[in-house]
């Protein structure tokens, strides 16, 4: 390790828990991966088939710092270890453990957080550096767009996609990797760290309002951030001109402001030109949603479609609440001759109906589910949420979800002919058609009111 520079600087040998570190894999301003094996001792005694011999332990150097330091660098391991605690998808790295170094004659390290991740082969990173369009490029972003589709089904937003946190395994699958900036969705934002790698920066976030929270973030940012990296990938150039991140950050400022125009390059693939024009927007509200752009790169790549996403978090056991829900629904059962299963998302307990076996609610036919505030609603499989509030200009599930239960549970067609995620006029239009049939105030929002009258409905 001699004449690099290492976050955190770890002897090869060092042991913690039941962990040899190896040689450094990647190192950057907060943490440092290092390659890892199980010690033999503790390889032997190991009845977990689910630990692998390798790992790769990311050092996170949360305790000997200064006070400021130590708050921000806690609050990066905390909003990573949070989310790869709680979700476990596919297309994201898999954590399996967290450790914490307890070690006075190393001060060094004493008190850094340890995150035991899968380890990968490489970086998407490492690959572009030796071949600036790799010619698996589309079928490596069909895969990121599959993990971003993941992460913001599940309610959270990347906030710093880059080619060196897409990690490629040994089998050449794609992983999402490092959470240090990411946030959980409180509605349509969520709030970050007010800092991010500026090439991959929507516009709107260059500069944006700062408070206590932090900085506030739309997922929209991750798929201006795919755009970027997708033109990357496919051409070697970015999308906006500049000899230099600051000049290419002004032509994104300009672009935004309606000065600038995007100069995409001309060796981009026509199949992949309307796709990369869409995720870079000039605003938030010009951008596709991942689960339209995901279907969208399947066809430009020739990839399988991938199936409808599941529960993102396993199935957990939990006798006395599934009991005590299955007496309060009973008389539904009863009254319609249904079975019920448990499905789980991030804070909730989902009950979803089905007549003789259990299935997923689709947005042709919603279904009901309990949640633990609310009670009984109706899901058209998109998100559950009674608080979020959208409005006219907003894209993503959750206008999907709204615009599923207005057409299909409310037979109100305004919507148009088919769900695209867009609140636009039709979709403003049957909101209030709705609300006023509610009487709700008709102001074309959809807020926790509307979303409570959206999710009954007296005639199913």
């Amino acid at each position: 390790m001699t004449g690099l520079s290492y976050a955190v600087p770890v002897p090869k040998g060092y042991r913690i828990g039941p962990w040899e570190v190896r040689e450094p894999l990647a190192s950057g301003a907060f943490a440092t991966v290092y390659a890892a094996r199980l010690t033999e001792d503790e390889a032997s005694r190991s009845s977990d088939p689910e630990l692998p011999r390798q790992a790769a332990l990311k050092f996170l150097p949360t305790g000997t710092r200064t006070p400021r330091q130590l708050h921000h660098l806690r609050d990066l391991a905390e909003r990573e270890v949070e989310l790869l605690g709680k979700l476990r998808a596919p297309r994201l790295i898999r954590m399996y453990d967290t450790l914490t170094v307890d070690d006075p004659g190393h001060p060094e390290l004493d008190g850094a957080t340890v995150l035991v991740l899968e380890q990968a082969a490489g970086s998407l990173d490492a690959v572009l550096e030796h071949d600036p369009k790799p010619e698996a490029g589309p079928a490596l972003l069909t895969q990121i767009c599959e993990g971003l589709h993941q992460l913001h089904h599940a309610g959270w937003v990347h906030g710093d996609l880059k080619p060196a946190n897409v990690l490629l395994m040994k089998d050449g699958s794609v992983r999402l990797a490092d959470f240090n900036m990411a946030a959980e969705l409180q509605g349509t934002h969520a709030y970050a760290p007010a800092f991010a790698t500026p090439d991959y920066t929507s516009p709107e976030l260059l500069w944006p309002e700062i408070d206590e929270r932090g900085t506030r973030i739309r997922a929209s940012a991750d798929i201006w951030a795919f755009g970027v990296l997708a033109h990357v990938v496919l051409t070697g150039t970015y999308p906006l001109p500049g000899g230099t991140t600051d000049a290419r950050c002004d032509a994104a400022t300009r672009y935004a402001c309606g000065t600038e125009e995007l100069r995409l390059s001309p060796e981009l693939p026509d199949a992949w030109r309307d796709i990369v024009r869409d995720c870079l927007g000039r605003t938030h509200a010009d951008r596709i949603d991942t689960e339209a752009l995901l279907r969208r790169a399947e066809r430009a790549s020739g990839a399988a479609r991938s199936a409808r996403l599941p529960r993102l978090r396993p199935r957990r056991w939990r006798g006395p609440a599934l009991i005590a829900a299955l007496m309060a629904v009973a008389v539904l059962g009863t009254a319609w001759g249904v079975r019920y299963y448990m499905r789980e998302t991030p804070g909730e307990n989902v009950f979803v109906v089905s007549e003789g076996v259990a299935t997923t609610a689709t947005c042709e036919k919603p279904l009901v589910y309990e949640d633990n505030t609310y009670g009984f609603g109706y899901t058209a499989g998109w998100s559950i949420t009674w608080e979020i509030e959208i409005r006219q200009g907003d894209r993503g599930s959750f206008v999907s979800e709204a615009q599923c239960l207005l057409k299909h549970l409310h037979g109100i067609t305004k919507v148009g002919n088919e769900v695209d995620g867009t609140f636009g006029p039709l979709t403003h239009a049957a909101v209030v058609a709705f609300q006023k049939r509610a009487g709700l105030d008709a102001n074309g929002i959809v807020g926790p009111k509307t979303w409570s009258a959206l999710r009954k409905a007296s005639n199913r």
